[in-house]
């Protein structure tokens, strides 16, 4: 089964039609299609031209659009399809394409290659017959996950002859025959030189494939409004055909109208039927009146996002030196829902903290003891001072009870084994020819001791806090390396500068889980002892040791989880050779099951992790995130509501938060826990108590109380609840969604707009996100500084595509008053068509790229200005009334100004009189200059561009005009506007009039920006 293309959209046979159906699937681009065609088969008093040239246009651009995104798309398709691996065939290595793979293949892999489709590991140049893998490109885990080879198979895989019975495929990546031994397509192979396995499943049935599920389509707010109002233009449209068709039977029904003596009627004419004329007249004047919807526009703000979104790729401030990128742009279709978030939802744990884990201090039966210096006694409890580098300091601080101290050891060795930590291979170290000696950092495990080089130790872990923990055993014992299945430490003695070696057997690895919230391991020692050591979170802990052992640590923990710091606890166990044996044989059985192979586990882990001692507790800091009180500050100073969603008990979350200052000391706390609500004597939990059992009867009232407080933080939440509590709130209100890890995945793709920060949690995140920025601290300048400028953009450039139409069109309506409407155009097709194409969309596009109505450092200076655009502020029915308004007034001045010019026909030096395409020349060319220079006037930001666009515009309608009507164009029928232009321009009262009513349209605007009265340090911005 070779791998088909599942990303691309098109092929090079069915492009075309595809995208001609998605594109007129879109309501305006079937509105235009028919009206051309309504062109086409009826007699219409203008040419198909008119509407079929920006159909066209409109069309073509976007197809090109899609077209090239759909081109890249196939080409990261082609660099997987066609990358080359190894296969072993025949005896020979050879190199084939991995689309040609077969299942039953036998592949070569080796080190930081990824797997090309699922593999069954049947060999490995690790001596333990062990691999390890990423999946970071699968579920976004960055830890090293370990892999076995089938057992009990031949040594030479080019002989091998067998046969592999598997289950049909499925999408869970973690429900699979033989996880242990199965090899995920996207995987990456990590610290193992090379593997051979044999190809099971390919194409489309592999688990990568068939977790492939393309994004939903978000549809931002802007969008939404433009459509809105699309429905009142097409009204007006329906209204003036209606109007303009009534009053033409109406004039024709007078006598002598109907037929006059210069215009008899045809036979034909004459027997066609009344009422399928007037259609066909209401037909005509719906082209004739169609320019006021605006076609362009939809590729004017196609292009203003797909340009604008580099605006955010560009910006310096974004780019982090750590990690060496910058921010990065999935989809540019809602930059501007930027400017109107709501509502954040935001992770913990590598978002607003580092997930950069530091080992802070240790409790060991009830006594603590600091890693870092400190010099004080807490509680009463034996505190060490600073980090345990000499023994002389352990020694000296150290209760030299025998009981503490083997209790001090066993916690130590707990540290030491209970992981999945894995020493980074160095291809300098290694064995010797006589297998004896195996050096590891400077350490011989050959009955020789030599000091430890920490700083040369590269682990790999699964999480930051598994290598702080084995960090901070340091204090007594150091984990050196895994290899066959032996684990090799050393401990530091407490007398004498002495390093002794001991090697355990790892037996079983019982791995975390997000249910059980811990893991353990199952060891050996030298003298045959069989412990198990547990460490996980404390409500998975203490109800599985010894009660009378949990009251000494639960102080210690607590306290630790309201500074701030992450805790875990650590048990053992020792098991009997029956314990063993049965626990052993249970988890074989549960691995190899077919069907309920989770369950089977989840049953053998609960039995053997009970009846556990408790040693003791360790705490460790995830430090806060650069600037992220400052970022979190300006959020909520912008009217932006922060909810923290976490897995992290309540304590340290809400130190995070205070910390944060998403809680303020005076803030008045609503907590919602079993342990308030069994309080007695809390009204206030007992209230919402009660609403919380009428959940189901009133949600809203519910997330009202929500939503009215300023911040809220949820914990204890599983991934898919993440995206539960988002769901409950997608209503009216805008909200985005940010995190780093792929527990983050579904609440980014759920909300309106998804960040994904690049963190150390694999790119999960950052691949499904509509944004991705490399640290918490530039949200602030993405949502005050872009987002809100971008809406603002976006908002003017809808409002004046729709005021610059009805400008064009009202014209042209009122003219048929005039002419008995008689479906005469007021325009030459030339203008009809020319007008959103060239002579004013270049303007309006700049104006939506580079506008800067406030600076960004004022918006960053004062948070509250974001406020002001929320809500949709700048589209609502207000603001598009006053445009409309405004289109309605320059409409009236244009027409009727001409008209009062034109009561005194001799207009030119000669005594001839103006005709009717003059009298639309002049009409067009004061409204091509008054809605250019309406738009000169809102610029606030000028740049070159600005005024290369602007004035270009204006000169090339003048050049155009020269041009169009200075040449006879042996393709044209009737030429109406032969030298009408340059006539136009011979006659003083045409310049006058031209001059005057540009300034009698753009006076309120001109009087409004020179008496208007400052308003403090921003009264540059934009009046809503």
């Amino acid at each position: 089964h070779p791998p088909r293309k599942f990303i691309d959209s098109y092929t090079v046979w069915n492009f075309l039609p595809k995208n001609l159906f998605e594109q007129f699937r879109r309501i305006a681009n079937f509105y235009f299609l028919i009206i051309f065609l309504v062109q086409v088969i009826v007699d219409t008093p203008t040419s198909p031209v008119t509407s079929g040239l920006p159909l066209f246009f409109v069309i073509t651009v976007t197809a090109i659009k899609q077209g090239y995104e759909d081109w890249l798309r196939h080409k990261a398709d082609n660099e997987v399809n066609k990358y080359r691996v190894t296969v072993l065939e025949d005896g020979r290595r050879i190199q084939k394409e991995s689309e040609k793979i077969k299942v039953g293949d036998v592949l070569e892999v080796e080190e930081d290659e990824t797997f090309p489709c699922d593999l069954i590991l049947l060999q490995s140049s690790r001596d333990d017959g062990t691999c390890f893998v990423t999946t970071a490109s699968l579920d976004g885990e960055s830890n090293h996950k370990t892999h076995y080879t089938v057992p009990d198979t031949e040594r030479d895989v080019e002989s091998l002859n067998a046969t592999i019975e598997c289950e049909q495929p499925q999408p869970d990546l973690y429900k699979s025959l033989g996880p242990e031994n199965l090899l995920l397509k996207g995987a990456t192979l990590k610290n193992t030189q090379s593997i051979c396995g044999v190809a099971v499943y390919t194409g489309m049935e592999t688990k990568m494939a068939l977790n492939y599920q393309g994004k939903s389509q978000k549809r931002s707010v802007v969008e939404k409004s433009i459509n809105a109002f699309l429905l009142v233009y097409l009204c007006i449209l329906v209204s003036k055909a209606l109007v303009c068709t009534t009053l033409k039977y109406v004039w024709q029904s007078k006598p002598g109208q109907d037929e006059p003596w210069y215009n008899e009627k045809t036979l034909k004419e004459k027997e066609t039927n009344l009422y399928l004329n007037m259609f066909t007249d209401f037909l005509s004047f719906m082209v004739l009146f169609n320019f006021i919807i605006p076609v362009s526009m939809y590729v004017t703000v196609e292009m203003q996002k797909f340009l604008g979104s580099f605006f955010i790729s560009w910006d310096k401030d974004f780019f982090d030196s750590e990690i060496e990128e910058g921010a990065l742009v999935n989809t540019s279709d809602l930059n501007e829902e930027l400017g109107q978030v709501e509502y954040v939802f935001t992770d913990k744990t590598g978002t607003l903290t580092q997930n950069n884990m530091e080992f802070i201090e240790c409790c060991i039966d009830g006594h603590q003891y600091k890693y870092r210096d400190a010099s004080s006694e807490v509680d009463g409890f034996c505190v060490t001072d600073g980090p345990m580098n000499t023994v002389q300091q352990k020694a000296g601080r150290v209760s030299v009870v025998v009981s503490r101290h083997l209790l001090e050891e066993l916690f130590l060795r707990a540290l030491c084994l209970c992981h999945t930590v894995q020493v980074k291979e160095s291809t300098e170290q290694g064995q010797g020819q006589d297998g004896r000696i195996d050096q590891v950092d400077g350490l011989m495990v050959d009955g020789q001791v030599v000091p430890p080089l920490q700083e040369q130790r590269g682990f790999i872990a699964s999480s930051p806090d598994e290598i702080a923990l084995v960090q901070g055993s340091f204090l007594g014992m150091s984990f050196l390396f895994l290899k066959s299945q032996l684990l090799f430490v050393f401990k530091l003695h407490l007398l004498f500068p002495l390093r002794t070696s001991f090697r355990y057997e790892l037996l079983h690895v019982l791995n975390f889980d997000p249910v059980r919230r811990r893991m353990s391991v199952i060891v050996r020692s030298i003298s045959g002892e069989t412990l198990l050591f547990c460490k996980g979170a404390d409500s998975s802990i203490f109800p599985r040791v010894k009660q009378e052992e949990v009251e000494k640590i639960r102080m210690h923990v607590e306290r630790n989880a309201t500074d701030g710091y992450r805790t875990l606890c650590v048990a053992y166990k020792h098991l009997t050779a029956e314990e063993y044996d049965q626990v052993d044989s249970g988890l074989r059985e549960a691995r190899l099951a077919l069907q309920d192979r989770e369950e089977k586990l989840m049953a053998v882990y609960n039995q053997v992790e009970t009846g556990m001692n408790l040693i003791g507790a360790t705490a460790v800091e995830d430090r806060l995130q650069e600037e992220a009180a400052e970022t979190m500050e300006a959020l909520q100073g912008a009217g932006i509501k922060v909810w923290v969603l976490t897995g992290d008990k309540m304590e340290t979350a809400k130190s995070t938060c205070y910390a944060c200052r998403l809680f303020k000391r005076n803030t008045e706390l609503l907590e919602l826990t079993v342990r308030t609500l069994e309080s007695p004597g809390k009204r206030r939990e007992d209230r919402l108590h009660d609403l919380l059992l009428e959940y189901h009867k009133k949600t809203d009232l519910f997330l009202q109380i929500c939503q009215n407080c300023t911040s809220v933080l949820c914990c204890r939440m599983a991934p898919l609840q993440k995206a539960q509590v988002r769901t409950n709130s997608k209503g009216s209100p805008i909200t985005l969604s940010i995190g780093d890890g792929a527990n983050d995945v579904s609440m980014i793709l759920e909300a309106h707009v998804g960040i994904g920060i690049k963190g150390k949690e694999g790119r999960q995140a950052v691949r499904n996100s509509d944004y991705a920025i490399p640290k918490l601290k530039h949200l602030k300048k993405l949502l005050l500084g872009h987002g809100h400028l971008y809406y603002v953009r976006i908002a003017h450039l809808v409002q004046y595509f729709f005021y610059k139409n009805l400008c064009f069109i009202l014209p042209q309506f009122l003219y048929q008053f005039f002419c008995g409407c008689s479906q005469q155009p007021l325009y030459d097709a030339a203008y009809l068509t020319m007008y959103n194409i060239c002579f004013t969309s270049m303007p309006i596009l700049a104006y939506s790229l580079f506008e800067q109505h406030i600076s960004i450092e004022m918006l960053l200076e004062n948070a509250t200005l974001y406020r002001q655009i929320g809500k949709n502020a700048m589209l609502r029915w207000g603001p598009f009334l006053y445009w409309t308004l405004l289109g309605v007034f320059h409409g009236l001045v244009f027409f009727f100004g001409v008209w009062f010019l034109f009561s005194n026909p001799a207009l030119q030096d000669n005594g001839q009189a103006f005709g009717n395409w003059s009298y639309g020349t002049i009409v067009f060319t004061i409204l091509v200059f008054t809605v250019t220079l309406k738009l000169a006037l809102d610029t606030r930001h000028w740049t070159w561009i600005n005024h290369f666009v602007i004035w270009g515009s204006l000169a090339f309608y003048v050049f155009f005009s020269f041009f169009w009507g200075g040449v006879i164009w042996p393709f044209l029928r009737q030429q109406r506007l032969y030298f009408v232009f340059a006539n136009m321009l011979s006659s003083v009262s045409a310049w006058l009039v031209i001059i005057v009513l540009i300034l009698l349209s753009l006076l309120p605007e001109i009087l409004y920006v020179v008496l208007r009265k400052p308003r403090g340090p921003y009264a540059r911005q934009v009046v809503l």
